[in-house]
């Protein structure tokens, strides 16, 4: 039998594919992206992201809710 993990197809970092190598805690826009309605930062397995580019988008959030540019909770 064929593993549950063979089945899933593994996704693909973006932030890699556009050869990013920093991110701004000020591009609110493109933070958001990794937040949950609620203000949660959205896990790796299902961004697809990978550990280092994760860690970056994590320190960037936590970043920019400290400078008052995102907020903690969304209403």
């Amino acid at each position: 039998m064929a593993r549950q993990e063979d089945k899933k197809k593994r996704k693909n970092c973006s932030l890699c594919a556009d050869k990013v190598e920093s991110i701004d805690y000020k591009d609110a826009t493109k933070l958001k992206r990794y937040l949950t309605e609620a203000g949660k930062i959205i896990p790796r397995r299902i961004t697809g992201n990978c550990a280092a580019h994760q860690r970056m988008i994590a320190k960037a959030i936590k970043k920019a809710r400290e400078a008052a540019i995102i907020s903690y909770v969304f209403d």
